[in-house]
C-alpha cells in the first residue's frame, strides 16, 4: 500500500476482493497512476495487463459472467472511450463490471480555467466520460475528494452485484492517493427489493389462469436466471411443471442441458426441427428471465399474447402488465402454485424429454456431400462435440463466441454443462469472443474454447499475446474461410451459389496464422481436412501445454451452413 497508508484505491481494492475479484484488467496511464500503482502493491489481485482497451474489456465482460464480477482499470478519455463498445455489451447481456478511472485533478482543473488550457485526452468536457458511460451502466460517480469516498463505492459495487450489469467509477487523479478508512471486513450483499403482494397476488393468478387453460405450455428460460442466481428455482419449477424448457441462445446453459426436459436451444429459424415444432405447437410459454431480440421477431409476431413473461424489469401475463413484482418472488409463487396443484407435473401434457437428434450433418452444406475431408462449420462441429463427449471435457472447458455463422451453428449444442456457453448473442459484438477467453479462463477456472470468425479474429488478434504473457492455455479455433460470411448472407446469400460473387467489402485479406502464433508465442496449428481436424483435437488432449493454441481451420469461402440459410429473409436463387 502507498507510504503504509490505506488509501481510496486500496477501500476499492479491498472491497473487489472480499467479492471474489482475484484477478483486474488493466490498461495504464497517467491520470490513473495512483490506482495502478496501489493494484500493484495490492496482496490477493493480480493485475493482468492487456495489450489494448478491447481485450481488457472483453475479458472484464466474460470474466464477470463466470464469477460474478469483474474490474477493469482504464486511462480517462482515449482509453474509456475505446473500451465503450465493450461496456455496452456488458450492460446489454448483464455481465458485472466496474470501470475504474481518473480524470485531471483539481490542480489541473484550475490551470486549464484559468489559462484556458485543454488537457490531454479530454474534449474540453471533463465531465464527458462520466456522461457517456451513464449510458451503458447502472450507476456512475466521478469523485473529488475522499471525503465519502467509502460510502459512495460502497453504493456503487451494491449496484453492479444488485443488477448485474457494469458501474462506472472515475476519481480526480490524486484521490485515489487520498487516506480513506478501511471498510467492514464483511462482504457486501446485493440489495434485494421485495414485491407488493397485491400485485404479486394479482400476477400469478392472471399467469395461472392462462397456464392451466393452455393445452401445451412449455418453459423459455433466459439469461438473467443464470446471472441472478436462480438457476436453481428455475429447475424447481421444471420438476413441479413437468414442462419442456428450451433457452435463447444468449441464455444457452442456463442449467446442465442433460437435465430432464430440456429439448435444446431455441434460436429461432437456426434451431433444430424437433425444437421449432414444439415452439410452433406450444400455446403458453413460462418466459423466465429472457431478453428477447430482433433474432426472434417469428416468436414475437406470433407468440407474444401466448407469453407469460417475468424480466427484472416487467412481468407481463398475455397483455397484462404488473408494477412493483419481482422475477424472484414471481417464480417462487408460481413454484408454490405447481408444488399444491393436483394437476402437476402435467404428465399426460407435457411429453417426456425426446431424444436429441442429430443436429449436424443434415444441416451440412449439400455443396459438400461428394467431399467427405472437407470442413464445413457444421462438420468442424460434428467433430469437435464428438471429441469433447469422448473425452469427457464437458466438466472442464467453456466456450465462447462473438457473433459469427459458427455462434448460430454452435446453438445447436447439446449436453454442455451451466455457464459454460459464453457468447455476445444480443449485442452482437465481431471479435468478442477471442478477447472473451482470458476472462472466462481466469473467472471460471475451466480451459476456454474460443471459435472465432477469421474476421472478427483480425480485430482483436493481439489478445492471443496476452494469454501467452500469462500462461492461459486457451484455445482459439480460427474458421478461415477469407470472407465475413455472416454479413454476406445478409447482405446478398445468393454470393453463396456457385457462380454468385462476395462483396468487396466482406473479402478479407490472408494472413498467415502459424506465423502468428509464433510471433504471440502461442503454439500453431493447422487443419485443412477432417482427418487433420481430428488429428489436431487428439494433439490438444495429449499435448498438455501452459501457451494458448492458435488453430487455423479451413473452410470454403461459400461454406453456407443450414442454419445461416434459413436465418436469412431473402429466397435463395442459383442459376444454373
Amino acid at each position: 500500500m502507498l507510504n503504509d497508508t490505506f488509501t481510496v484505491a486500496d477501500y476499492l481494492l479491498t472491497r473487489l476482493k472480499q467479492l471474489d475479484v482475484t484477478e483486474l484488467f488493466q490498461i495504464p496511464g497517467d491520470y490513473v497512476k495512483n490506482f495502478t500503482q496501489a493494484l500493484e502493491k495490492f496482496d490477493s489481485i493480480e493485475t493482468i495487463g492487456t495489450s489494448n482497451e478491447l481485450d481488457a474489456s472483453y475479458a472484464a465482460d466474460a470474466y464477470g459472467r463466470t464469477r460474478g464480477l469483474s474490474a477493469v482499470s482504464l486511462q480517462y478519455g482515449v482509453s474509456t472511450f475505446s473500451a465503450l463498445n465493450a461496456v455496452a455489451g456488458a450492460y446489454v447481456e448483464s455481465s458485472p463490471m466496474v470501470v475504474i478511472s481518473a480524470t485531471p485533478g483539481a490542480n489541473d482543473r484550475k490551470i486549464g480555467s484559468m489559462y484556458n488550457v485543454l488537457y490531454h485526452h479530454s474534449t474540453g468536457n471533463l465531465k464527458a466520460d462520466q456522461e457517456i458511460f451513464d449510458h451503458v451502466t447502472v450507476a456512475s460517480e466521478t469523485l473529488s475528494t475522499s471525503v465519502g469516498a467509502a460510502k459512495k463505492i460502497d453504493k456503487l459495487l451494491i449496484a453492479a452485484i444488485t443488477h448485474k450489469k457494469p458501474v462506472y467509477i472515475a476519481c480526480y487523479s490524486e484521490v485515489w492517493g487520498e487516506p480513506c478508512k478501511r471498510p467492514s471486513k464483511k462482504k457486501l450483499e446485493p440489495k434485494l427489493k421485495k414485491s407488493k403482494q397485491d400485485a404479486l397476488l394479482n400476477a400469478v393468478n392472471q399467469a395461472w389462469t392462462q397456464i392451466t387453460t393452455a393445452k401445451q405450455p412449455m418453459i423459455f428460460a433466459g439469461v438473467e436466471v443464470l446471472r441472478h442466481d436462480l438457476s436453481g428455482l428455475l429447475q424447481k419449477l421444471i420438476d413441479a411443471s413437468g414442462f419442456i424448457y428450451t433457452t435463447t441462445s444468449l441464455g444457452k446453459t442456463v442449467l446442465d442441458e442433460k437435465g430432464d426436459k430440456f429439448i435444446g436451444t431455441y434460436a429461432d429459424a437456426a434451431s433444430i426441427d424437433n425444437v421449432k415444432n414444439y415452439v410452433e405447437k406450444s400455446d403458453c410459454f413460462l418466459t423466465l428471465g429472457t431478453l428477447i431480440t430482433d433474432d426472434y421477431l417469428w416468436f414475437v409476431e406470433n407468440k407474444y399474447s401466448d407469453m407469460v413473461m417475468a424480466t427484472t424489469t416487467e412481468i407481463r401475463a398475455g397483455y397484462f402488465t404488473y408494477q412493483d413484482v419481482t422475477m424472484k418472488d414471481f417464480m417462487e409463487a408460481l413454484l408454490e402454485r405447481f408444488e399444491n396443484s393436483k394437476s402437476y407435473p402435467l404428465k399426460n401434457i407435457a411429453p417426456a424429454q425426446p431424444k436429441y437428434p442429430e443436429p449436424w450433418q443434415s444441416s451440412s452444406d449439400s455443396k459438400y456431400n461428394d467431399k467427405p475431408e472437407t470442413i464445413t462449420f457444421n462438420r468442424f462441429f460434428q467433430h469437435t462435440v464428438k471429441h469433447i463427449e469422448d473425452n469427457n471435457l464437458w466438466d472442464t472447458i467453456n466456450l465462447t463466441f462473438g457473433v459469427s455463422s459458427a455462434m448460430y451453428v454452435a446453438t445447436n449444442i447439446y449436453g454442455m454443462k451451466q455457464n459454460s456457453f459464453i457468447s455476445s448473442a444480443a449485442w452482437q459484438c465481431i471479435g468478442y469472443e477471442t478477447g472473451a477467453a482470458l476472462g472466462a479462463q481466469l473467472g471460471s477456472k475451466k480451459q476456454s474454447w474460443t471459435i472465432a470468425g477469421d474476421g472478427g479474429f483480425m480485430m482483436i488478434c493481439q489478445s492471443l499475446s496476452t494469454l501467452a504473457r500469462y500462461n492461459v492455455n486457451s484455445v482459439i479455433f480460427v474458421m478461415n474461410n477469407q470472407v465475413y460470411a455472416i454479413e454476406q448472407v445478409f447482405v446478398d446469400v445468393d454470393a453463396f451459389c456457385p457462380q454468385g460473387k462476395f462483396d468487396k467489402f466482406d473479402n478479407l485479406p490472408k494472413w498467415d496464422y502459424m506465423a502468428l502464433a509464433k510471433a504471440y508465442g502461442a503454439n500453431g496449428y493447422q487443419a485443412n481436412t477432417i482427418k487433420e481436424l481430428n488429428q489436431v483435437l487428439e494433439n490438444l488432449q495429449t499435448a498438455k501445454s501452459d501457451k494458448p493454441t492458435l488453430v487455423e481451420v479451413l473452410i470454403p469461402e461459400k461454406d453456407l451452413a443450414g442454419q445461416m440459410k434459413n436465418l436469412t429473409p431473402q429466397v435463395m436463387n442459383c442459376k444454373k
